[in-house]
């Protein structure tokens, strides 16, 4: 390579730099440039985080790898080339395992890395990341001039350090601390929030705009859709952030303990209650409180609710004394609450209060190629829990998963990816150095089966007394009814009552009348 080639190629990058373009964009322009100078088959650009290293982008790798997150203690390579401060090109024979390892795009075959070099990047003279060349084939690296990679190393770091720049800038006119806590906070390890699609960034962009205030947050969406991780983020991106945030299922609990847990209790206030207990709104005194399945709660724990939201004074059960209460709350609900409270089933004012800010998670399905990348980061987690060397889908796998309509979306996601991979472990004679999940490893539902009917006809009432005792066979309707709801559900109560459209509790003492609890 020459320097006047070389030169070609850095001068649209470099002009790059002054230009407002997207990151994603910037850092693709990068890769594309580095790979049509340099042969190689696949390049990276990752950033370090913490003891993580998180794909920013790829080129020439599968989709996936953008979803993973790869500990450095568990990829050797990885550690070598942070442990060096210029480049370094691994010997096409050595032995430390390749992180890319079945996750070159294109190929069904020939799989395994056999040609890796890489340099670490630094901003303000801290490591920042690395840029990563692969080949499959032995010394398709060796024409590298090592001098070539650290010119695009240091292209690089200018890069990202313009980007960062943009970013701030941009940021600055809207809260920038809360913005960047928001961020920051979504791309830990546990609370990392994956996606790239227009429907993921714009939730990204309603956290950012309501975490900054008090205002309370009603999060909707399908069962799966990861609620729970929305309203940590929101937290995070609050003032609050340094104060806990306390979580309760409201459908884990009978009516009897819902006002226990949220309120408290003092000894002797029920059978049971040798002590005193602080409720969820004591301990959240100064955070978040976090109420899931809200959606379940009682007309009445509603009305006590309520009462608490507006005042910010609480009593403890069996207790006359006030106790002040600083809380935001954020609540989360897969029903329609506006239906309920038309039905009567849900207080209107409560509804009100609780959906300040209505926040709508999309759905899997509607997130497009964000399922791969949500299938990367699962990937990895399970190639390092199974102790394999590479964990990858293949090309019919993928296109297995962008059909599918995941009715239980990332939860459900996460569950698939899972099984499959164990399964598929467990039907190798040998242990695998590469495991490639195909779409029959995958084994998903006919997502155009019919589903079971609802409730069985009038004419498939067979068993019970005749149809002329009308309590009777309205008691028999509402068995069958009940019956084939729970099935459905896998016995589950909470689900079954919202099918129905009735309140847990009292699905549950119909059950007990009808005799089937």
């Amino acid at each position: 390579m020459t320097a006047k080639s070389l030169l070609t190629a850095l001068l649209p990058l470099v002009s790059d730099l002054s230009r407002e373009l997207p990151e994603g964009e910037r850092y693709r322009r990068l890769l594309e440039a580095m790979r049509a100078l340099l042969p190689c088959d696949a390049a990276a650009l990752l950033r370090l985080d913490g003891e993580w290293l998180v794909p920013l982008a790829v080129d020439g790798l599968s989709t996936d790898t953008l979803g993973r997150r790869f500990k450095v203690s568990e990829h050797p390579r990885f550690a070598a080339l942070l442990s060096h401060p210029g480049p370094t090109r691994f010997a096409s024979d050595s032995d430390l395992p390749d992180p890319y390892d079945g996750l070159v795009d294109g190929l069904h075959e020939h799989l395994e890395v056999h040609d890796c070099m890489g340099c670490p990047l630094f901003i303000d003279e801290r490591p920042w990341g690395l840029l990563t060349l692969d080949a499959l084939d032995p010394q398709r690296l060796e024409p590298i001039e090592l001098d070539a990679l650290q010119a695009f190393a240091s292209l690089a770091a200018a890069t990202v350090n313009a980007a960062e720049r943009i970013e701030r800038l941009a940021l600055r006119a809207e809260d920038e601390h809360q913005r960047a806590e928001v961020y920051r906070q979504a791309s830990g390890q546990n609370r990392e929030m994956i996606g790239q699609s227009k429907a993921h960034k714009r939730l990204l962009e309603e956290i950012g705009l309501v975490g900054g205030s008090d205002l309370t947050v009603l999060i909707t969406g399908e069962t799966g859709v990861g609620k729970e991780l929305v309203a940590q983020a929101i937290h995070a991106a609050s003032p609050r952030a340094s104060k806990p945030i306390i979580s309760l299922n409201c459908a884990a609990l009978p009516d009897t303990l819902v006002e226990s847990e949220l309120f408290g209790h003092v000894r002797g206030a029920f059978t049971g209650a040798t002590s005193d207990r602080r409720g969820k709104f004591e301990l959240a005194n100064g955070g978040t409180l976090f109420l899931d399945e809200v959606g379940e709660l009682s007309l009445a724990v509603q009305a006590k609710l309520l009462r608490v939201l507006q005042s910010g004074q609480l009593q403890r059960l069996g207790s006359d004394q006030e106790h002040q209460v600083d809380v935001r709350l954020i609540a989360a609900t897969n029903r329609d609450l506006a239906e309920e409270v038309r039905s009567g089933r849900y207080r209107a004012d409560f509804y009100h209060r609780l959906s300040v800010y209505p926040l709508l998670v999309p759905a899997l399905r509607d997130r497009g190629r964000d399922v791969l990348l949500l299938s990367g980061y699962f990937l990895e987690q399970n190639r390092s829990r199974m102790g394999l060397g590479s964990l990858r889908l293949t090309s019919d796998a993928q296109a297995a998963l962008l059909a599918y309509a995941w009715p239980g979306n990332v939860r459900e996601l996460e569950h698939l990816i899972g099984r499959s991979a164990l399964k598929a472990l467990g039907n190798c004679r040998e242990r695998p150095k590469i495991l490639s999940l195909s779409a029959a490893d995958l084994d998903l539902p006919d997502a155009s089966a019919p589903v079971a009917p609802a409730a069985p006809a009038p004419s498939e009432w067979t068993d019970g007394p005749g149809i002329g005792d009308l309590r009777q066979a309205t008691e028999n309707y509402q068995r069958q009814l009940i019956t084939a709801c729970l099935e459905r559900h896998q016995h589950n109560w909470a689900s079954a009552a919202r099918e129905l459209g009735l309140d847990r509790a009292n699905l549950g003492r119909m059950a007990k009348r009808l005799g089937l609890k």
